[in-house]
This record gives C-alpha cells, structure tokens and sequence, in this order.
C-alpha cells in the first residue's frame, strides 16, 4: 500500500484498515510457526503498512490539534 493512498483515506478508515491489518499480521504470524507460510515476505509488508497507517493518523491528529 503506498502513502498516496493511506493519506487518502479517512481516520475511520485508517483505524479500520489498521485492525484488519493487525488480524492478519496475527495470523501470518500463527502460520509462519507451524510452518504453513506460502509468502513469508507478506509479515514485513504488513508491518510497515502498519507503520504508515499509524504515522499518517499521528501526523492529523498533530495538524487538528
């Protein structure tokens, strides 16, 4: 997911992409340790999409403040 499309989502948007995000960084995580993972790079993915979910929401709630 690039920036340009994280910034143009809404904060609703954003905390709800954020959990769904985290539901499946779990579950990638539960599958890498009993060995089921296809695509093991998809866990760095996810994490930084996280990362840039949670800078984007920091930064609105920096200018709204």
């Amino acid at each position: 997911m690039k920036i340009s499309e994280i910034k143009e989502l809404t904060v609703t948007e954003l905390n709800k992409k954020f959990r769904e995000l985290g539901e499946e960084l779990l579950q990638l995580q539960i599958r890498k340790q009993t060995g089921q993972v296809e695509k093991p790079h998809l866990i760095k993915s996810i994490r930084r999409d996280r990362a840039k979910i949670l800078t984007t929401l920091s930064a609105n709630k920096a200018q709204s403040a």
